[in-house]
């Protein structure tokens, strides 16, 4: 029968090479080691230096959770020139594309409703053109 100590918790390993059954099986038995018992001070180290571990590892994981909780950020995407700079006059470009899709719904409709289509047609034609200079104006 061996004996040995097994790292620093203390335990006591003894394995037996034969067994009654058959002499392939190992039996191993963990009894408590007979060592002087720890001083306050190894103690107190060890338990500070736990405390020191712990709190890394939670640290750690706090900090690393939230980036991997948001996922990989998209590319960015360029923004064209254009875009970054404000309309001068939203109001009007939002009237115009009102007019146009209007006057196109009006020259999809099937009657004249007695020339009444065609002068509205007319009608938005030169409210296109005046928003048109409106949107020119500073």
């Amino acid at each position: 029968m061996r004996q040995r100590v097994c790292g620093s918790g203390g335990y006591t390993v003894r394995v037996s090479r034969r067994f009654p059954c058959s002499s392939r099986v190992s039996r191993q038995v963990i009894l408590p080691a007979t060592s002087a018992p720890e001083s306050d001070e190894e103690e107190r180290v060890r338990k500070v230096g736990f405390l020191t571990l712990l709190i890394t590892a939670t640290l750690l994981l706090t900090l690393a959770f939230p980036v991997v909780a948001a996922g990989p950020k998209a590319p960015a995407v360029p923004v064209p020139a254009a875009a970054a700079m404000p309309e001068r006059h939203p109001h009007i470009a939002e009237a115009l594309e009102a007019m146009r899709s209007a006057k196109h719904h009006l020259e999809a409709a099937e009657h004249d409703f007695r020339g009444h289509r065609a002068k509205s047609i007319e009608h938005l034609n030169r409210a296109i053109r005046e928003a048109e200079i409106c949107m020119s104006e500073p």
